[in-house]
């Protein structure tokens, strides 16, 4: 069952801007992967739904972080029917994201009040989920919708749309300037944050320090986009 609140999720995104993503089949791995977004100030974080059993290594993560670093919010990605949502919200998922909008993940995420954000790639899918309670739009994938110039394009006529880019974001602060600039509300990055090789060294500093510059972005391009 979820630790955090609909609300306390959804509140500790658009504080911070940043969803990191990742997905690694080694539970220790995925500690100190999650060990080092802590560090670097993302307290949100996505672990994304891939490998044979990724539940297991997941429900493990939640286990150990309710208790190392209560502060934490794990969600699950790359949701894409309700029998996945109901089983990693039973694994402890806060929140529930997805490459693709379905009402039947919606409703699944909505009776246990958890926070869904589902993939949309126009202003029909965009209002369709915010009609099934969606708050937090997922903008999939980002470049190829059409990037910034598709978020402004959206907000002009609504808005009210938060939404999260996910996809052609890329870990520059001329990328992060483009995308809050267009009024998007935080973005969700993995490979280009989390990546493969600092892994694979083990250099978890490094990717605590990428964290820590990416969350300075967005502080300094929200700045400038309300000045």
């Amino acid at each position: 069952m979820a630790r955090f609140t609909r609300l306390q999720v959804l509140n500790r995104i658009l504080e911070l801007g940043l969803v990191p993503v990742f997905y690694h089949h080694d539970l220790q791995t995925a500690i100190r992967i999650v060990e080092a977004c802590a560090a670097g100030g993302a307290t949100v974080v996505e672990f994304t739904n891939r490998g044979d059993l990724a539940y297991e290594v997941f429900a493990r993560l939640v286990r150990h972080f309710a208790a190392a670093n209560p502060d934490v919010i794990l969600g699950v990605g790359s949701i894409v029917d309700p029998g996945a949502a109901a089983l990693y919200i039973a694994s402890g998922a806060n929140f529930v994201v997805g490459p693709v909008l379905n009402p039947e993940v919606a409703r699944v995420c909505n009776r246990r009040k958890i926070p869904y954000s589902p993939g949309c790639g126009s202003a029909s899918e965009i209002s369709a989920a915010e009609e099934l309670g969606v708050e937090i739009v997922k903008v999939f994938p980002g470049a190829e919708v059409g990037g910034p110039g598709f978020v402004r394009a959206i907000l002009g006529p609504c808005p009210w749309t938060l939404i999260m880019p996910t996809g052609g974001v890329e870990a520059t602060k001329e990328s992060i300037d483009a995308w809050f600039k267009a009024g998007i509300a935080a973005v969700g990055v993995g490979s280009n944050l989390i990546r493969k090789d600092l892994v694979e060294k083990g250099d978890f500093a490094a990717i605590s320090a990428r964290i820590a510059q990416m969350l300075e972005w967005i502080r300094e391009a929200r700045q400038s986009w309300h000045a």
